[in-house]
């Protein structure tokens, strides 16, 4: 028997959902979306009311196609500084609730923080940087790099953010794209109670110029010459006006694996932080008071999600300092109340099979989200349970959308692993090989919407998501690459990626960028990544087929030295599950790899 979570009328009514229903004299959530994406000028203007975003000069317009659908201007004319729109509660409210160095709560208030965001930016401004540069964060999400974010865009620079797993050689690939003339990071991480070198691997990468935050002062890092522990960088200013800008101007990049081996480097601007807020307000139902928790990292796009969509709806951010795998994840999220928390279905696999959550009272938990891979029906369930019989908002985006296009709401019946709705404000259609209408096909985005990329820094935006794309009833469509179904009651369920990408631990890699680390194993000829879903649902799992130099004797100890080498080169959190050997890679006429068979041969 499927569970099914049904919403009462109270929590229809007083949700974020139903208030702007209710203002709008629309009576069902279908009539909702649909004018949210009919009346695309009217929905935002509404939504950036109810957010409150404030502005140093208004716009005249809220949105111009006069240059095409594919490449809009939001908020014409307006001035702002969207990190402006993150203090709006009085100055004692709590902003961040996190553990001090001896395990016990610590809360930081809006001043607290907004001074400390201050001396960051003043400090910055001291070293010489100015309006339009780019500075990096190689951080884990602390209150600290939280601020140093904010304090980023506050200047006016834009943030490159990487994540804090990557490799010295990956760490140097962003910082290649970007040119960031500072990077902030810290001596070490902290990880199962052992710590792991971060500053030397930002060495290793060659950063220009280094700001450290000393972590770990028991085990002492020695500085190069041009660089500055955190302490001797901050200015002692805690008053600092916000350099005003357009709201396309670049606040932050970020990076996401498409088809090709080097990331895409994807701005978000002063606008996206409004499509990663109105979905929290919408979709995850973020009031003010809330609590939420989302273990992330500012390198990945939940990160700065869980920054915007937190404080802009005034609600506290919980930041857990070590790994929601063990039981102090769990207890913090008891002691913290925390209300809405943000799951990768990985992690919940993990807290099933070995309970290690079930001893703590999560009742304050209104709902919980899970993102960045699919999930498994028994698990989601599982979790539901956990908080006491709440609803699980499935949540699927991109680093190129600043949010979701593809969700549930907590006023909707809310069913294990799939999504009730299109994202409000957004819309697409499914399309089958043939660029015909399907119940289970390729998601193509119809623009425009608040958040969608205008610009990639090192490619072009347009050759990469719109050329080629076909019409949808006269309408332009913007490619995005998932797979999805539209099932008999409405929903929909997730089917992973139809292009070379794939989601793995909630990360998105390329399968060149894994074919190319295991190239350059010995027994390796050729190679071809792939991710697969396992037969019940669930995140995708890592299988490589390879051609060999010579006849293999041990397949287990070739995915040892695989995983060995991936971790090395790539990315620790990644894990080949199988290796298969083939005498040779199906390909197209023109040479292209054809993943597609192999999914298919493995997946029948």
């Amino acid at each position: 028997m499927q569970h099914i979570w049904r919403p009462t009328p109270e929590i229809i009514e007083q949700s974020n959902i139903g208030k702007m229903m209710q203002s709008e004299g629309l009576s069902s959530y279908q009539e909702f979306w649909r004018w949210s994406v009919d009346q695309k000028t009217n929905f935002w203007q509404k939504t950036i009311g109810a957010l409150q975003i404030p502005f140093k000069k208004p716009f005249d317009q809220i949105l111009d196609v006069s240059k095409g659908i594919h490449e809009p201007a939001w908020l014409v004319g307006a001035e702002m500084n969207i990190a402006e729109a993150c203090f709006q509660n009085d100055s004692e409210h709590i902003s961040i609730i996190t553990l001090d160095k001896k395990g016990e709560i610590e809360k930081i208030s809006q001043r607290k923080l907004s001074e400390l965001i201050a001396q960051i930016s003043n400090g910055l401004t001291e070293l010489g940087l100015k309006k339009g540069d780019i500075i990096a964060i190689d951080m884990p999400m602390t209150h600290l790099s939280v601020a140093i974010y904010l304090a980023g865009i506050k200047a006016g620079l834009t943030v490159a953010t990487i994540a804090d797993s990557f490799t010295p050689k990956e760490i140097a690939i962003r910082l290649q794209i970007t040119k960031a003339k500072v990077v902030f990071t810290q001596d070490h991480l902290s990880r199962a109670e052992k710590l792991i070198p971060l500053y030397s691997k930002i060495v290793e990468a060659d950063a220009s110029k280094a700001i450290v935050v000393q972590s770990a002062p028991e085990k002492p890092v020695k500085l190069r010459s041009q660089d500055l522990f955190f302490h001797d960088f901050l200015s002692e200013n805690k008053h600092f006006k916000s350099v005003i800008c357009k709201p396309d101007d670049p606040i932050n990049i970020l990076f996401s694996s498409g088809t090709t081996g080097e990331p895409k480097a994807i701005p978000w601007t002063h606008l996206t932080p409004i499509k990663a807020a109105s979905d929290g307000y919408y979709h995850q139902n973020i009031q003010a008071g809330d609590i939420v928790s989302w273990p992330t990292n500012l390198g990945w796009m939940m990160g700065p999600w869980l920054v915007f969509a937190t404080l802009i709806n005034k609600a506290t951010i919980a930041l857990y300092p070590g790994a929601p795998m063990e039981k102090g994840f769990g207890e913090f999220i008891e002691r913290a109340k925390v209300t809405m928390l943000g799951v990768v279905p990985s992690i919940v696999r993990h807290w099933k099979s070995s309970g290690v959550m079930e001893n703590y009272n999560w009742n304050s938990i209104k709902c919980f989200s899970s993102t960045g891979e699919v999930s498994n029906p028994d698990e989601m369930t599982y979790l539901m349970k956990l908080g006491g019989d709440k609803p699980v908002i499935e949540y699927c985006g991109g680093t190129e959308i600043g949010g979701g296009y593809v969700t549930s709401t907590v006023i909707q019946k809310n069913i294990p692993s799939t999504f009730s709705t299109q994202a409000l404000g957004t819309e697409f259609v499914l399309l089958n090989e043939n660029n015909e209408p399907a119940r289970k096909g390729e998601v193509f985005i119809i623009p425009p919407a608040i958040g969608l990329s205008n610009s990639l820094l090192n490619k072009n935006n347009f050759e990469v998501y719109y050329k080629g794309t076909p019409n949808y009833q006269g309408k332009i469509t913007r490619r995005h690459g998932d797979e999805l179904e539209l099932l008999e009651n409405g929903y929909y369920r997730a089917h992973g990626r139809v292009d070379d990408a794939m989601n793995l631990g909630g990360i998105k890699v390329s399968s060149v960028q894994i074919e190319e680390v295991i190239n350059t194993l010995d027994f390796v000829k050729e190679s071809a990544a792939i991710a697969i879903s396992p037969e019940n649902g669930g995140p995708s799992e890592l299988v490589v087929f390879f051609v060999p130099t010579s006849n293999i004797h041990d397949l287990s100890e070739m995915v040892f030295r695989a995983n060995k080498k991936i971790k090395t080169e790539l990315n620790p959190l990644f894990k080949v599950k199988e290796m298969i050997e083939l005498e040779q890679l199906p390909r197209t006429a023109s040479g292209k790899i054809m993943r597609r068979i192999l999914r298919d041969r493995i997946q029948k």
